[in-house]
């Protein structure tokens, strides 16, 4: 550990990008715990009927699945193991273990990033700074899921690309911003690629913004999204075939798309 003085705990889930970033945190910090959330783990079985329509889904959109395979393949062979703390593992983030092994670490910071929704008990839970969240989309344009730069190039919004860093309240991706940045996948060559580098950089974001907060001192950045614009909200069940459809359309032609000159308006780190 090389880290900045300030102790922190992460809650996250359990995937491989998860555990890339707990590396880079513990990397640069004080990583002194982690509660990874398993919610992920417990898919509900699926009816015999369902299967051959599940497999041609597969085949159709095999290059939108694959790319988050590929990403998780490549993060399991950069970053093989957890780091070296103290990790309690919990089906549902929204538990008392939670609380008791946070409150147990006397955390200056909290990091969240791929839990499910974390609920109003776990809010207070005693941390100096405060609680934060990653959100893999820029706020608040792009919020939900199950992923928003999938949303984006669906919906022809590339400039709505991004990633945002905020303090975490009771709703879905509304915190106020401590900081937010878009990411250019235009020019790139594959879905893969774009997945890529929009989690790197999502993961670089999260440790500027812990490197501000641990050396400056409060008030810090906390901007409302209210007053950046309105967004759109995105659910899983809306993620349908004639969408991943868009997407594919969206990505062959995307060499022709014309730049908006009215750029979204984002948070910088001072």
């Amino acid at each position: 550990m090389t880290g900045k003085k300030g102790k922190i705990v992460l809650w996250c889930g359990d995937a491989a990008n998860q555990k890339a970033l707990a590396n880079k945190i513990a990397a640069s910090f004080d990583l002194c715990g982690i509660v990874t959330d398993g919610k992920g783990r417990s898919a509900g079985k699926k009816k015999i009927t369902q299967i051959p329509s599940l497999i041609w889904d597969r085949l159709r959109f095999r290059s939108i699945y694959n790319s988050w395979k590929q990403l998780q393949s490549y993060y399991n062979q950069t970053f093989p193991s957890w780091p070296d703390v103290p990790i309690l593992r919990v089906a549902g983030i929204n538990n008392d273990e939670t609380v008791a092994f946070t409150k147990k670490m006397q955390p200056d910071l909290v990091m969240v990033s791929g839990t499910g929704l974390v609920k109003e008990k776990l809010l207070t839970t005693p941390a100096t700074i405060g609680i934060i969240n990653l959100h893999t989309g820029l706020s608040p344009y792009i919020k939900g899921g199950p992923n928003c730069t999938n949303w984006c190039i669906a919906t022809n919004e590339w400039e709505l690309v991004g990633n945002t860093i905020m303090w975490l309240n009771a709703g879905i991706d509304s915190g106020n911003i401590i900081a937010s940045e878009c990411v250019d996948i235009i020019q790139l060559e594959d879905l893969f690629e774009v997945q890529k580098k929009v989690m790197d950089h999502a993961h670089d974001l999260y440790v500027r913004s812990v490197e501000y907060l641990l050396s400056q001192q409060p008030p810090y950045n906390a901007v409302k999204q209210s007053s950046l614009g309105k967004g759109k909200l995105f659910l899983n069940k809306m993620w349908t075939a004639t969408e991943r459809k868009k997407l594919l359309k969206n990505w062959k032609e995307r060499k022709s798309y014309v730049k908006k000159q009215n750029l979204p308006a984002t948070v910088n780190l001072p």
